[in-house]
C-alpha cells in the first residue's frame, strides 16, 4: 500500500506563495492519478487540483484557476501543489490523495471516492 505525507504548508498574506508537497513511500504508485483536495473550517472537503499519471492533463476547480499549479515527478514520488496570489479564503488542511483507479479519471476527478488513498493533511492559513 502507498502512504501520502503532505508538507510545505504555513501562514502567509494575502498575495503570497506556497508550495505544498506529497511525498509516495510503500508500494510504487505507478499509474495512479493524483489529486489535492481542502477542507476549510467548518466546511465540507472540497476538490482542488489533480493529475494524471503521465502530467499530460490537470484538472482544477473554478476558484483556483489561473492560481494554483499541480504538478508531479514520478521519479522521485512526489506531488506538488504551487499555489500563487493566495487568499484569506484558501485557508484549509489541504490533502493529497490517489486512485487506483484511474480508468475513469478524465470524468471523475473531482468526486472524493474516487481517491483511496489519502494523506493525512497540511495546513494553510492565509492573513488578510
Amino acid at each position: 500500500q502507498v502512504q501520502l505525507v503532505e508538507s510545505g504548508g504555513g501562514l502567509v498574506q494575502a498575495g503570497g506563495s506556497l508550495r505544498p508537497s506529497c511525498a509516495a513511500s510503500g508500494r510504487t504508485f505507478y499509474g495512479y492519478a493524483m489529486g489535492w483536495s481542502r477542507q476549510p473550517p467548518g466546511k465540507e472537503r472540497e476538490f482542488v487540483a489533480g493529475i494524471v499519471w503521465s502530467a499530460a492533463s490537470t484538472y482544477y476547480t473554478d476558484s483556483v484557476k489561473g492560481r494554483f499549479i499541480i504538478s508531479r515527478d514520478n521519479a522521485k514520488n512526489m506531488l506538488y501543489l504551487q499555489m500563487n496570489s493566495l487568499k484569506p479564503e484558501d485557508t484549509a488542511v489541504h490533502y493529497c490523495a490517489a486512485t487506483t483507479r484511474p480508468k475513469n479519471y478524465h470524468t471523475d476527478y473531482a468526486r472524493r471516492d474516487v481517491y483511496d488513498i489519502w494523506g493525512q493533511g497540511t495546513q494553510v492559513t492565509v492573513s488578510s
